[in-house]
């Protein structure tokens, strides 16, 4: 069976700097991993040092929300409802239009 194909996702030092920052507070690597869309690899690399070894931990009011964060599944029925909100949210809109110009 052939590999999936790289993500392409790779983490910055302002990221690392996030994913400290985020560890410090305690979140779950797994969590840090989701935010971020890398595999928990790159949060453990992060979290022993291997990776960004002189990067500072971002402080509490730069960091985003604690997980855990939606998973994809969540996150894709969320964008279709958000989908159909916009569609009744347009036609509305275009009756108003319509109307305010009669």
């Amino acid at each position: 069976m052939a590999r999936a194909e790289p993500s392409g996702i790779s983490l910055t030092d302002s990221d690392a700097s996030i994913v400290k920052g985020m560890l410090v507070r305690g979140d779950r690597q797994h969590d840090i991993a989701a935010w971020f869309g890398v595999n928990g690899g790159r949060i453990g690399d992060i979290s022993t040092g291997a990776k960004f070894p002189n990067v500072p931990a971002a402080p509490m009011d730069k960091l985003p929300p604690p997980g855990p964060y939606l998973t994809g599944r969540d996150a894709h029925a969320a964008m279709i409802a958000l989908e159909a909100a916009a569609e009744t949210i347009n036609a509305a809109l275009a009756l108003i239009r319509e109307r305010a110009t009669a």
